[in-house]
């Protein structure tokens, strides 16, 4: 008889890199993943912008602090995400190896990616053979980020004390963390946090991502600032109060709940907004796959009816969803890009 093979822990520690905050997960891989540990730590407004550090040493502190807080292992994975970042769909010639199919990428990116390529870091997903009106193509996806960010992320986490060993896209750490879709199918994917991270794949992986701002803590700044509300407090009264109970059963001062309710309802409809910009934006492209669903992680699934009220806004079925965990916690969703960070490749 064949031995089952025991779940296997992570050697690598996932770290999203959030506007709102830091996670940090580790996983256990058995056949799917399931987080193990994890941790957050709120980030003040201003040490990263739309994605992008602009408070170095208020980065390196944050997470120094995070990491010896919670005694976490020091290699790291990063996830990051920006709006910056150029994500790009190429159909090249079939080649027998990856170092070819590179080349090749790297040939076209200059007539694809608005940017200067001396200037940028490259990387290239396989999606796998397709049929064209040209022929037989291997269809990749390319990702373009400007060196100068991928530099400053690295340094930041480097004066931390932490060692780098790869740097991906948040959102293809998004994807790793939730099952794969069915064949045949594409599937919208949206983290709404400190950005909104949206990416649409299919069984091959991931067809296309953008990130944008006005995420849920957003809506909690603006929470804040309306009642005088620590940022702590906002998020919390947004959990509470949520988008699905009729507002005259919230336990709490009628006029905070109503108060909530109204910046949860315009945040709702700006999240709305900007996925459905995305996704008319990815529907534009010659290759684009017909979306059928949705799939909500994030501090968003611990809103109660916002998925709902997010398929309303998209007529679209939107499922909330988080990182498999055995053990019943709250924040799974703000935790579930980390998790996937922590791993190469979707179990």
């Amino acid at each position: 008889m064949f031995k089952r093979k025991r779940a296997s822990k992570t050697h690598l520690v996932g770290l999203e890199l959030d506007p709102g905050h830091l996670a940090a997960a580790e996983v256990t891989v058995d056949g799917s993943l399931s987080l193990e540990r994890g941790a957050i730590a709120h980030l003040r407004p201003g040490v990263l912008r739309d994605g992008d550090v602009t408070d170095a040493a208020a980065l390196t502190d944050a997470l120094r602090a995070l990491f010896e807080e919670h005694d976490l292992p020091r290699r790291v994975r990063l996830g990051i995400a920006n709006q910056r970042i150029v994500v790009r769909s190429l159909d090249l010639p079939v080649a027998d190896d990856e170092k070819t199919l590179f080349a090749s990428a790297r040939a076209l990116a200059p007539d694809h990616i608005p940017m200067p390529i001396d200037e940028a870091v490259l990387d290239m997903q396989s999606l796998g053979p397709v049929a064209t009106p040209a022929g037989p193509r291997i269809r990749v996806v390319v990702v373009a980020v400007r060196r100068e960010m991928v530099e400053r992320v690295t340094a930041a986490a480097r004066e931390a004390g932490l060692t780098v060993e790869g740097i991906d896209l948040s959102a293809f750490g998004m994807l790793r963390a939730l099952p794969a879709p069915e064949p045949g199918r594409a599937v919208m994917y949206v983290n709404a946090a400190g950005l909104v991270n949206v990416a649409v794949a299919n069984g091959a992986g991931c067809l296309f991502t953008r990130a944008a701002a006005g995420g849920l803590d957003a809506t909690a700044a603006t929470l804040a600032e309306r009642r005088g509300l620590t940022l702590e407090h906002a998020r919390q009264w947004m959990q509470h109060v949520g988008l699905s109970a009729p507002i005259e059963e919230v336990e709490g001062d009628p006029e905070l709940v109503t108060s909530v309710r109204a910046a949860l309802d315009e945040g709702v409809h700006q999240i709305a907004d900007t996925v459905r910009n995305s996704l008319n934006f990815y529907r534009m492209q010659e290759s684009a796959e017909t979306v059928d669903r949705a799939v909500l992680t994030g501090p968003g699934v611990e809103v109660a009816g916002l998925a709902e009220r997010l398929a309303d806004l998209l007529r679209l079925p939107v499922e909330a969803a988080a990182v498999a965990s055995g053990e019943d916690r709250a924040d799974l969703g703000r935790l579930t890009v980390a998790a996937g960070l922590a791993v190469a490749e979707r179990p």
